[in-house]
């Protein structure tokens, strides 16, 4: 969520950045300002009625000892009508500072000025590519016909017992995908990350704390009976870790890694590129996510970028990463590098990954502050980064690894898995 103080200094220069994702912002941001002038005119009159009730009061409290009765009862009715005009003020100041709440809540973060102009995908700029495509025999086949011939995914069975997007993973498929956990957990840990075991479900105010609430609860599953939400990924309960904490300068940065399945309601459509697990509705990803001082949140994002990258190179996958156009770019985001693995038996490009600096939207939503140098309260930034995304992460290796006598194992996972080929 967007600092009152920050919009009122930078308003036209928000507007324009905002423009980058294809939003005109003139008008939420002007009535931000026009709510925050009212809200304080009116905590101001509270505040002098108060302050003139009190005053009155210890008058009263004078005058009855000096047994001037009539004149503190006088005074006393007149304090009677502070305090109905005291309520009706506080009950109008909630009331506009609930309306500037709700409009903060739908404005999105603010894009950082590298962030490329664009509508769609289409306009996401490639900044690095990596890798060979291999070259693959005749009849190579994509995943879901690897994994039905293999015998190692059953999406089919996850569609009778849950419905599509719920795949069950069998034999050396389940192996390999609890080795990818391990791999990704241990590249994460030996990088300096902490690793938590977090929950599957989160209240409404951990959704609220990182932007899943109220702009994407139609994407969440709730649990209704207990107003919780299954996770969409591992950032929701590793960021919350720190709603309403004040940290000392000396303890960043903070890093965090998790694994956890994660559950999201998108709308799937059909076709190919959607088949297998290019989309699922439950799936696993390991997430790394850090809490930053705000000099060095940009340093710390090329940081996770570089880490992301050392491990799809021990994986020999071919790669490419995206700096997302404004159209295409998250809520609560100020700048988002995607990595791509290059599915070759679809010919197509997968997202595998998405590294972001929240800035401070996200820490003034949960309060997450930290002691400066000066003693005062600030701001932290936060980010985070899948490290990564398990389904196309397999797909991809199953696609491309591919051999007329089964699917070879990546030699950096082999340790992990036990064997060297599925067959």
């Amino acid at each position: 969520m967007l600092q009152v103080p920050f919009i009122r200094e930078n308003k036209d220069l928000i507007i324009e950045r905002l423009a980058k994702r294809n939003i005109d912002a003139t008008d939420d941001i002007s009535k931000v300002i026009v709510l925050d002038e009212e809200r304080r005119a009116l905590q101001a009159q509270l505040d002098n009625t108060l302050a003139e009730s009190n005053a009155l009061s210890k008058e009263i409290g004078m005058l009855f000892k000096s047994g001037e009765v009539e004149k503190a009862n006088k005074t006393k009715e007149k304090t009677g009508q502070l305090k109905e005009t005291s309520k009706q003020l506080t009950e109008d100041l909630n009331a506009k500072t609930n309306a500037l709440s709700e409009l903060l809540y739908k404005i999105p973060n603010v894009p950082n000025e590298i962030v490329p102009t664009g509508n769609t995908d289409e306009d996401n700029e490639e900044v690095f590519r990596e890798g060979d495509i291999p070259v693959l025999e005749d009849g190579a086949l994509p995943h879901w016909e690897l994994a039905k011939k293999y015998d190692i995914i059953d999406f089919e069975l996850g569609n009778k017992i849950t419905g599509a997007g719920f795949p069950v993973y069998k034999g050396k498929g389940a192996r390999l995908q609890r080795a990818l956990i391990s791999y990704f957990l241990d590249k994460n840990t030996e990088a300096g990350y902490k690793e938590y075991q977090l929950p599957h479900l989160v209240n409404e105010a951990s959704g609220l704390g990182t932007g899943q609430l109220p702009d994407k609860e139609g994407q969440m599953y709730h649990v209704t009976g207990d107003n919780l939400y299954l996770i969409p990924t591992a950032e929701v309960p590793g960021t919350n870790i720190f709603r309403d904490v004040v940290l000392n300068e000396a303890e960043l940065p903070v890093t965090i890694t998790g694994y956890t399945p994660c559950f999201r309601r998108e709308a799937g459509s059909y076709g190919a590129h959607v088949r297998g697990l290019n989309r699922l509705h439950q799936f696993d990803k390991v997430e790394i996510i850090r809490v930053e001082h705000p000099s060095k949140s940009y340093e710390a994002l090329d940081g996770m970028v570089a880490h992301v990258k050392t491990i799809l190179q021990e994986l020999k996958l071919p790669y490419r990463i995206l700096r997302l156009c404004g159209g295409d770019l998250g809520f609560t985001s100020a700048l988002t590098y995607d990595f791509e693995l290059f599915s070759t038996a679809q010919d197509r490009w997968l997202e595998i990954s998405s590294v972001s600096n929240f800035e401070t939207f996200q820490a003034n939503r949960l309060k997450l502050r930290f002691k400066n140098s000066d003693g005062k309260n600030q701001l932290a930034h936060t980010l985070n980064g899948s490290s990564l995304a398990l389904p196309r992460v397999l797909a991809g290796i199953l696609e491309n690894y591919q051999t007329k006598d089964g699917i070879v194992i990546p030699e950096v996972l082999q340790p992990y898995t036990g064997f060297k080929i599925i067959d």
